[in-house]
């Protein structure tokens, strides 16, 4: 990564409130996901300034939201976002890497293992196999599955309270109206993604309390 990504990844993390010393072990993950990707097509993004933006600024801008989650479960995180970035910064997060395409799961073992992240670990399984019903504060997911599709794959892994934190762009209205009973809508944040000029929320789904919806 040059020198221009680097002033990138300073300045975003200066602006999301986040420690500059993040920076580094986030530009050993970027570089280790470079090189890998030349092989592996881990992702179509492959300029070092948008991989900053668009990976880990991206994934990152959730960090203010996600006060009381101790246990997280990325659902389809593909090369880690952004359960990886969130591991970095958030030593105290348990995150658990969902994952079933081998060769991006062999990657992120190996990012895994490289980053010394004690607390992230791999999971090579489609979401809905995990067996781990009602182990996490909140699933996430950051493809460009509906709402509802993530509640059906995931829901099984959330604790009482817990909550799916989904990561969107424009506000995704018509798929909350198609949320499946006993889910509801419990916030929808804004994000500010430093450097991107389009539409990012956080969309927070819930189990609806008796008599609700």
């Amino acid at each position: 990564m040059n020198d221009a990504p680097h002033a990138l990844l300073d300045a975003g993390l200066a602006t999301l409130g986040l420690d500059p010393a993040l920076a580094a072990p986030l530009r050993r993950y970027l570089d280790l996901l470079a090189r890998w990707n030349r092989t592996y097509n881990l992702t179509a993004i492959r300029d070092p300034g948008e991989m900053v933006t668009l990976h880990l600024l991206d994934s990152l801008s959730m960090h203010a939201h996600m006060d009381g989650v101790s246990r997280l479960a990325d659902l389809g995180t593909g090369a880690g976002l952004p359960g990886i970035p969130l591991a970095i910064a958030r030593p105290g997060l348990e995150v658990t890497l969902v994952e079933s395409n081998g060769k991006k799961a062999r990657f992120l073992r190996e990012a895994v293992r490289s980053l010394g992240l004690a607390n992230a670990r791999v999971a090579e399984s489609r979401a809905e196999a995990v067996d781990m019903p009602g182990a996490f504060d909140a699933i996430t997911a950051r493809a460009m599955a509906t709402l509802a599709d993530i509640v059906a794959v995931g829901g099984h892994l959330l604790a009482p309270g817990g909550r799916l934190l989904a990561m969107k762009g424009v506000r995704p209205d018509a798929e909350i109206a198609l949320l499946p009973a006993g889910w509801e809508v419990e916030a929808i944040h804004p994000l500010a993604v430093p450097g991107l000029g389009a539409e990012r929320h956080l969309v927070v789904v819930g189990r609806a309390a008796p008599g609700g919806a």
